[in-house]
């Protein structure tokens, strides 16, 4: 399962979520969205687990708790192609 790791202070990188992430089971990717041009983080990222269930526990214990003073924001990612979808159906 992806989930979508957002609200993250703009120190935070790829080992700080493993390092967070690992206690709930094997992590397939994890990847801290970079502004192209400056490097710099742009306070959300994305991590991929294989077990559904791992990553259900892993969104129930994360879902709200602090990483470096901020509370996180972990959920189901939506795939790419529903982006747009869920954007219509916010107005």
């Amino acid at each position: 399962m992806n989930m979508y790791v957002g609200n993250l202070t703009f120190s935070v990188n790829e080992d700080d979520l493993k390092e967070v992430f690992a206690e709930f089971g094997e992590i397939e990717s994890i990847k801290v969205i970079k502004d192209k041009f400056s490097g710099q983080s742009k306070g959300f990222g994305f991590v991929e687990m294989p077990s559904n269930s791992d990553a259900d526990k892993a969104i129930k214990a994360l879902n709200g708790s602090l990483m470096k003073g901020q509370a996180m924001k972990v959920n189901q990612a939506n795939p790419k192609g529903n982006r747009a979808t869920a954007r219509k159906s916010r107005r």
